[in-house]
C-alpha cells in the first residue's frame, strides 16, 4: 500500500504542476480533479470548482454545449478542438482541447478534459501570417520560386519500380487537368515532390504553386491563411489575401488534409463545390481558379473511419487518387536512389564517393525504412559526412547517425498486426523472433547474444526456454 500511495501522490503532483489544464468529472457531473493550469486558464480558484456540479460552476454551459457532459452521454471522445472564450476574469483565451470518456468494463465513470493554452502562440501566428502575406503581396501575390527552392518535375522522381512508375503515369495524366488530386503516401515517400511535378509538368506551370501544411495549426488561424481577412474581421485583422487568392491560376497543395479540423473541412468543401471564397469578416464572394492537390499520410478510408476526414470532402478530392508506394515495397530502387543521393552530395560535401559496400546493401534490404526515401537520403548524407577522404566506398562504420539500420534485423512485415491474436501474443511473437534472429547471427553463442540484446545471460536463457527456441 505504501508504494501505491506514493505513486498516487506522485501522479497528483504531476497533474497539478503540469502546464496543461486538467478537468475531470465523475458520472454525476461533479468535479473530482481540477489542476492549477486549468484554474489559471479559466480565471477561477480550484476550491470554486472541486466537488461541485459542472453546470453550477459554469452556468453559461448547457447540457448540449458542454463537451464534458456530451462525452459522458455519448461515451465518445472529442479530440483536438479549438475553443475561443472569455474566462471568468474577462481575458480572451484560445485553447486546444481534447475530452475523453473514462470507461471501465463498459461502464462510464466520468470524463477528462485536457486543455492547452495557445493564446500566445495564436498571437504570434497571426503576426507571422501577416508578415507572410505582406511578403507575398510584394511579389504580386506569388511565391518567388527561383529564390525559394528549385522546382521539381517528374524527371526528379527516381525509380523503376512498377508501382512507382504507375503512380508517375497517373500524375502525368492529371497535369493538364483542373481536377483535384488526392495523394496518399507515408512520411518521407515524396508527396510534395509529386505535387510539384504535377504542377510544373502541366498547363499551370507558369502560375503560382503554394503549399500549406494543415497540421498543428489552430482552426481559426488556418482559416485566415486559406481565405484571407477583411479589416475588422477579428481583433487586429487587416485586409489580406488568403492563399486561395494567391494561388489563383495555379495550384494549392494542402498537406496532411486529414489533420485539418472537421469544421474547416466543411468550409473547404463549400469552396471546392462553388468555386469562390469569402474572406473572414467580408461579404464579397471572390471567384478562384485553383487546382487542389491534397495529401494524407494515412489511408483515406482509415481517416474517414476514425472521424478525421469528412466522407463528402474525400469524394470531392478523390477525383484522381495516387498511391505512392513506401520504400520497403520498392527495395529494388534502393541502389538507384543511393547512387542519386551520392551524386547529389559529392559536390556539396567535397567528397568523391562512388558507391556503397555490398554488406551495407544487405542491411538496407532487411531494414523496414519507416522514414522511407527521406530516411535513406539522410542516412547517406550522414555517412558521407563521416567517410574519410582516403576512401570512396561507404561502409557500415560510416553510418554512425543511423544505427537502427544495422540493429533492426527483423523485417517488420513478419509482425504485421492481424486482429486474430491478443496484444501479449503479438509482443511475445515479436520478442521470440528477435531472440531467434540474434542467436542465429551470433552462431547460437548465449553470452554474445545476451550482450548484443542488452540483457543478462540468465534472462536470455529464461526467454529461450519460455519460447521453446532450439539454441543448439
Amino acid at each position: 500500500m505504501g508504494k501505491l500511495n506514493l505513486s498516487g501522490i506522485i501522479l497528483q503532483n504531476i497533474l497539478q504542476y503540469t502546464d496543461i489544464g486538467i478537468h475531470v468529472i465523475d458520472k454525476n457531473r461533479k468535479t473530482i480533479m481540477y489542476n492549477k493550469a486549468m484554474a489559471e486558464l479559466e480565471g477561477l480558484e480550484i476550491e470554486q470548482v472541486m466537488d461541485k456540479d459542472l453546470l453550477e460552476v459554469f452556468p453559461s454551459l448547457k447540457q448540449n454545449t458542454s463537451t464534458l457532459i456530451k462525452v459522458l452521454d455519448t461515451k465518445k471522445p472529442i479530440l483536438n478542438t479549438t475553443q475561443n472564450y472569455l474566462n471568468f476574469k474577462g481575458k480572451k483565451i484560445t485553447t486546444i482541447n481534447s475530452t475523453i470518456p473514462l470507461i471501465w468494463k463498459d461502464e462510464i465513470l466520468g470524463a477528462l478534459e485536457i486543455s492547452k493554452n495557445i493564446t500566445y502562440l495564436k498571437k504570434l501566428s497571426y503576426e507571422l501570417m501577416n508578415l507572410q502575406l505582406e511578403l507575398n503581396e510584394n511579389n504580386h501575390g506569388q511565391i518567388n520560386n527561383e529564390k525559394r527552392k528549385r522546382n521539381y518535375t517528374f524527371d526528379d522522381i527516381v525509380g523503376s519500380d512498377e508501382k512507382m512508375l504507375k503512380a508517375i503515369e497517373i500524375g502525368k495524366r492529371t497535369s493538364n487537368s483542373p481536377s483535384s488530386v488526392l495523394l496518399y503516401g507515408e512520411t518521407g515517400t515524396g508527396k510534395e515532390l509529386f505535387a510539384q511535378s504535377i504542377h510544373y509538368g502541366g498547363i499551370r506551370k507558369n502560375g503560382p504553386f503554394i503549399a500549406q501544411n494543415c497540421a498543428a495549426i489552430p482552426e481559426t488561424l488556418l482559416e485566415s491563411i486559406l481565405f484571407g481577412t477583411e479589416k475588422g474581421g477579428f481583433t487586429g485583422a487587416v485586409e489580406r489575401e488568403g492563399i486561395f487568392e494567391q494561388a489563383d491560376g495555379g495550384t494549392l497543395l494542402l498537406d496532411e488534409i486529414n489533420l485539418m479540423s472537421l469544421g474547416l473541412q466543411a468550409k473547404l468543401l463549400r469552396v471546392l463545390q462553388e468555386g469562390y471564397i469569402r474572406r473572414i469578416g467580408g461579404i464579397k464572394d471572390i471567384p478562384i481558379d485553383v487546382k487542389i492537390i491534397a495529401t494524407t499520410n494515412e489511408k483515406p478510408l482509415e481517416s474517414i473511419k476514425k472521424g478525421k476526414l469528412r466522407k463528402d470532402l474525400y469524394y470531392r478530392l478523390n477525383v484522381v487518387y495516387i498511391d505512392i508506394p513506401p520504400l520497403r515495397d520498392r527495395k529494388g530502387d534502393i541502389p538507384i536512389l543511393s547512387d542519386y543521393f551520392i551524386k547529389k552530395y559529392n559536390p556539396l560535401l567535397g567528397k568523391s564517393v562512388i558507391g556503397i559496400h555490398e554488406e551495407v546493401y544487405k542491411y538496407f534490404n532487411k531494414y523496414y525504412w519507416p522514414g522511407n526515401v527521406r530516411e535513406l537520403e539522410n542516412a547517406i548524407e550522414g555517412a558521407m559526412n563521416y567517410i574519410s577522404h582516403d576512401r570512396s566506398i561507404l561502409k557500415k562504420e560510416d553510418f554512425v547517425t543511423c544505427p537502427n539500420i544495422f540493429t533492426q534485423h527483423i523485417v517488420k512485415e513478419k509482425f504485421t498486426l492481424e486482429m486474430d491474436r491478443s496484444l501479449p501474443e503479438y509482443l511475445d511473437n515479436i520478442e521470440r523472433g528477435i531472440i531467434y534472429k540474434a542467436l542465429k547471427d551470433n552462431d547460437y553463442n548465449i553470452s554474445q547474444t545476451a550482450k548484443e540484446l542488452g540483457v543478462k545471460r540468465q534472462t536470455l536463457q529464461y526467454k529461450i526456454k519460455k519460447y521453446s527456441i532450439d539454441a543448439k
